[in-house]
């Protein structure tokens, strides 16, 4: 058993981004299947977002035994109806044999300074067609006092994530979100300098910000953004390279 305890406090603020939740939630879901793990799941707040009809099981790894002993209980709050495996550990506790269809790092990689190991240790338990798909902040010139209070070594851009691709797998996609949110996140890094939002500054961004990125981004081909989510794939025994 883990004796970690994660160092932010802000999760439960970020439970409350319901808008987000749900617009990047819309963006990832079709590329998740199968068996899912989802990495450092925390209290649980976004495997409701995700979680769909025809998954055929869904493990909640967590280091951290007090987040993870929240988890039945934000399901509950979220009237979701699965019954996930509930695993406290990291990457390094799930048995070596053991294979996903999809694997998901959820606001997570950044809190981890082997981001290129764990990639790799990732995919060493993907099946054949499954999926590895990651949402991190964006742009390391955002670095904020608000990113070092709750423990993350970088932020990503799109030559970031190709470096620490794993060398199985292909790089599906790769896609910014939340272009308005980025001019947000800039005035906050450049001009307030706050270690953590105020819930007032997340109604705003969350009521006002995203409905307009959802718009905005379409129209700038998720060029830009506040987020970026990167997708890779195991080929399927046979397939080749497209």
């Amino acid at each position: 058993m883990s004796d970690f305890t994660y160092a932010g406090s802000e999760l439960d603020l970020f439970a409350t981004a319901l808008n987000w939740k749900s617009y990047w939630s819309l963006r990832i879901r079709p590329f998740v299947a199968g068996s899912v793990l989802e990495v450092g799941a925390g209290i649980g707040a976004n495997t409701p977002y995700l979680v769909k009809d025809g998954d055929s099981g869904w493990v909640c790894l967590e280091p951290d035994a007090s987040l993870l002993g929240r988890l039945d209980s934000t399901l509950r709050a979220n009237k979701c109806n699965v019954s996930p495996e509930a695993i406290t550990g990291t990457l390094q506790d799930i048995q070596a044999s053991r294979q996903f269809d999809t694997i998901l790092y959820i606001d997570v990689l950044e809190h981890i300074e082997d981001d290129r190991g764990e990639l790799e240790s990732a995919a060493s338990h993907l099946r054949p067609g499954g999926r590895i798909i990651v949402l991190a902040p964006a742009h390391q010139w955002l670095f904020s006092p608000f990113d070092a209070e709750i423990g993350h070594f970088r932020r990503y851009n799109r030559r970031m994530m190709r470096q620490i691709s794993p060398a199985s797998l292909q790089l599906e996609r790769l896609f910014y979100l939340d272009s308005v949110g980025l001019l947000l996140s800039a005035a906050i890094r450049l001009l307030l300098r706050q270690s953590m939002p105020t819930q007032a500054q997340l109604r705003v961004w969350d009521k006002f910000v995203i409905p307009t990125s959802r718009m905005l981004d379409q129209c700038l081909f998720n060029s830009v953004g506040k987020s970026i989510v990167g997708i890779w794939r195991r080929q399927r025994h046979g397939s080749g390279h497209r």
